[in-house]
């Protein structure tokens, strides 16, 4: 395998950053744009970023701590010198800090946790005593509970159904589940639904442990007394502020009661390690796991419930702390009041090296580039605003909060929000908007991959094909889980995330590991990639800045939601076939039983019929669409006078609005974007046509054929409005 990867990247290198043509720019403005994003890589530094990065971890920067702020007003000093107009927004946001963990096993045998993570040699920031921030799961509700333990693998919705099978139900227990598969918030969400009273997750060494490679500080791996941090907030309901939904969390705003908060938990809910784990999971009985369940400790895992019995205590304090912003505007030279947005957030659960400085460093460094050609004289045409958010870890809410607070002007002037969050070595990843796909994938192929020298899109492709993929670049799809959010799926801004990663595995994130010293061993030691990661944001940034006529590209875009609605067209079909094959078989069994068969064609346990949807409203849609967007591409905008380019970007700005509902997603109106959303039960896991899918999955059928009709309705909105483009032209 790895024979073929080299051959196949060898075989697509190397002829990179000598294309003339950009899309958004004339032939002559693509000349200019190349010689200035040459300039701009001149100017980065990875000294720079290894030494922000050194500052910015010297000690735990969690919301509200006062190294947190010290951090917010250093970087607003530093983009001051670059020649920005800088500013801290802050709001007040709940946030609660632990001030009672207890996990207990009470029987058969007594044992207690210790729920600390030891130090390690050569790792002084592991050493930091109190000064750490204790493992817990944010936005638990306070608890002392006991009750036997019932083993769920991780928890989610398919692990139930197995529990079903085997007759075993959760209610008045406490579970234990895994991290991974899915986001850990939707655990104790599903636990509760499902009647259980308190929840425990763990990283099992087979996912994040041994089981993958030496552990810390031999390797990167996770240790046995290393513990996820992170909110289990329920954010598929709306992120942000807990007690604020939908409005920003000022000084004076008015409050939900705490009580009232629906995102809180509504169980205790408790992260610990595997050495924690151990004995709990040791002196489980019952049923043994089915062989997808079990991990890497030397036990037997088995489900219980019981006989081993665990007692649960969390209390919190839950207070009001600030959450520091730092904006920093670059006004531009001809549209000021149009805003290209670049953001990372800066607060992390302890000192943060990898999640999320890493990414914070090379925005820095991008901005201070940029900065320095604008004193040069080459100022981008608009106006640049780089963001700095805090709380994003308990929630994404310094930047849901300013999102809320902005919400009027930023959808007057924003044309697109490009974020970064932790960065690696290894390969590009890129999500977002798929109208930016086209210029997205220009930019990957004039960015070196600083380890093979081939542009980061043909190393990326290579990867594909080398593990059955067809090679092509495509966008992933922006479900949740960091600051994009509120941008795109709630204002409705076109959005992307970037990062780099593959090749930099290791256990250390949201735990005490997650340090400078870390970093510098596994992750970018050179910071090579972190440079990688500037140039190609720093591009993204400058091209959408400069460029003539916005470089959106609406045939990906149509053809990627096209492909959305086959899928769900597939789900369906496929859901109804299983279905009629289930209830023939629950039917004749019944038949077998039953003295007399006709008394049984309704028998116990049958599913209810799958309908016919009517997909036609969204098929019809999509077909105007597609010809509108051929239409739009076929386009020679250079030959336009600049007045009709002006109209033509002001309405291009628009255009990912037209893709939100005002009443937005059932039962979830914060979440507006008709095309992306965070699932309802995957939590940062993405649910395309959102309204349409989640409907057809909880087989409800009336709300799913609503959906469709609502779907059908934006889809001719976005047609209307590109068709209004081509007219323009």
């Amino acid at each position: 395998m790895k024979k073929l990867f080299l051959s196949l990247l060898i075989s697509c290198a190397p002829f990179y950053l000598q294309a003339q043509e950009i899309t958004g720019f004339s032939p002559e403005a693509a000349k200019e744009q190349i010689a200035l994003e040459k300039q701009f890589d001149a100017l980065l530094a990875p000294a720079n970023l290894d030494a922000w990065m050194k500052k910015m971890t010297e000690q735990p920067h969690w919301v509200g701590t006062p190294f947190g702020e010290e951090n917010a007003k250093w970087m607003k000093k530093q983009f001051e010198s670059w020649g920005y107009d800088a500013r801290i927004e802050t709001y007040q946001v709940l946030f609660p800090y632990p001030k009672v963990r207890l996990l207990e096993l009470t029987e058969p045998e007594p044992f207690t946790a210790s729920l600390t993570a030891v130090p390690v040699e050569g790792d002084p920031y592991t050493a930091q005593g109190d000064a750490l921030l204790p493992s817990y799961n944010a936005f638990s509700t306070d608890g002392d509970v006991e009750a036997e333990l019932v083993f769920v693998n991780y928890g989610i919705p398919s692990d139930y159904e197995e529990l079903e099978k085997l007759g075993i139900d959760v209610k008045g227990k406490i579970v234990i589940a895994k991290y991974y598969g899915s986001w850990r918030g939707i655990k104790p969400k599903l636990a509760a639904e499902k009647g259980a009273i308190g929840c425990l997750i763990y990283s099992d060494p087979k996912d994040d442990g041994y089981y993958q490679g030496a552990v810390y500080p031999e390797g990167a791996f996770k240790n046995a007394t290393g513990v996820q941090r992170g909110s289990v907030m329920d954010m598929p309901l709306y992120p942000g502020d807990v007690l604020t939904p939908g409005y920003a969390a000022t000084k004076d705003a008015k409050r939900l009661e705490r009580e009232n908060a629906p995102t809180i938990t509504k169980i205790p809910v408790l992260p610990i390690s595997y050495a924690d784990a151990e004995p709990l999971l040791k002196a489980l009985k019952g049923p043994v796991a089915p062989a997808d369940w079990r991990g890497a400790l030397p036990i037997t895992y088995r489900i219980g419930p019981g006989p081993a019995k665990v007692r649960l205590k969390l209390e919190f304090e839950w207070k009001l702390q600030p959450a520091h912003n730092v904006i920093a505007t670059l006004k531009g030279s001809e549209y000021p009041d149009q805003w290209i947005l670049r953001g990372n957030h800066h607060d992390a659960w302890v000192h943060g090296a990898a999640d999320p400085v890493s990414g914070m460093v090379a925005l820095m460094e991008e901005a201070r580039a940029a900065g320095a050609l604008a004193r040069k004289g080459q100022r981008p045409k608009r106006t640049l605003v780089y963001c700095a958010w805090d709380a994003e870890e308990p929630g994404l809410i310094g930047s849901t909060e300013w999102v809320e607070d902005h919400m009027g002007e930023l959808q007057q002037k924003a044309v697109a929000y490009i974020n970064t969050d932790g960065n690696g070595r290894g390969f590009l990843g890129a999500g977002g908007s798929h109208s930016l796909q086209t210029m997205v994938s220009e930019v990957a192929m004039a960015v070196p991959d600083p380890q093979t020298g081939v542009p980061i899109q043909q190393r990326l492709q290579a990867r594909h094909r080398a593990y059955g993929g067809d090679g092509e670049f495509e966008l992933y799809a922006l479900g949740s889980g960091s600051d994009y959010t509120p941008f795109i799926q709630h204002a409705g801004i076109a959005s992307l995330n970037l990062g780099f990663g593959g090749e930099n595995a290791g256990g250390e994130y949201h735990t005490i590991y997650d340090t400078y010293s870390h970093f510098k061993r596994f992750k970018d030691p050179d910071m090579s990639y972190g440079i990688a990661l500037a140039k190609t944001a720093g591009r993204i940034t400058l091209r959408l800045a400069n460029a003539e006529w916005l470089p959106l590209d609406f045939v990906p875009w149509q053809k990627t939601v096209s492909g959305y609605l086959d899928e769900i067209v597939e789900t369906t079909t496929s859901m109804r076939k299983t279905t009629e094959k289930h209830n023939e078989l629950v039917r004749s069994k019944a038949y077998e039983l039953a003295a007399d068969p006709k008394k049984n064609l309704t028998a116990p346990g049958m599913k209810s019929a799958v309908p016919y949807l009517d997909f036609s409203p969204l098929q019809n849609a999509l077909a105007t669409l597609e010809g509108e967007a051929e239409s739009f591409s076929k386009k020679d905008f250079s030959t336009l006078p600049k007045s009709k380019r002006e109209a033509l970007n002001e309405l291009l700005m628009k255009t990912e609005q037209q893709l939100t509902s005002p009443e937005g997603l059932p039962r979830r109106s914060w979440y507006k974007h008709q095309i992306y959303a965070p699932g309802f039960y995957t939590g940062y896991g993405v649910k395309t046509l959102p309204g349409v899918r989640e409907a057809i999955e909880q087989r409800d059928w009336e709300e799913a054929q609503s959906e469709i009709e609502k779907l059908a309705g934006t889809l001719e909105s976005m047609a209307k409005h590109l068709k209004a483009i081509n007219a323009l032209i």
